[in-house]
């Protein structure tokens, strides 16, 4: 009885790696196209919004401080807060997101 059922459970048939590529390939796809290319995307449109703002566009830092953008550098943005009340940020600290969201409320 031991011996047939050892006997039953013999190795599997051949082909069983193709499969087990496949469903690897399969899963590195879905993970591409699910999670690596979207924050990919995201990357290229934080930097071209950065790199296309201009004197008297609403903006949102990343803390969330409101402001017009008052002057640029190359790397700093100045940024009116209040009358009179200009804080300077770095460029990168300039929220995609919710400079978005501001403009669509105004």
């Amino acid at each position: 009885m031991i011996y047939s059922i050892l006997v039953q459970s013999q190795t599997p048939q051949g082909g069983g790696w193709v499969q087990q590529l496949v469903l690897f390939g399969g899963i590195a796809l879905v993970f591409y196209f699910f999670m690596i290319r979207p924050q990919q995307k995201k990357q290229k449109d934080q930097k071209n919004f950065i790199n296309e703002i201009k004197k008297g566009d609403s903006v949102v830092t990343i803390g969330g401080m409101h402001g017009k953008v008052f002057a640029l550098t190359d790397d700093t943005v100045t940024v009116e807060v209040d009358k009179g009340v200009k804080l300077t940020f770095e460029k990168s600290s300039i929220s995609l997101e919710a400079s978005k969201r501001a403009n669509e409320k105004a």
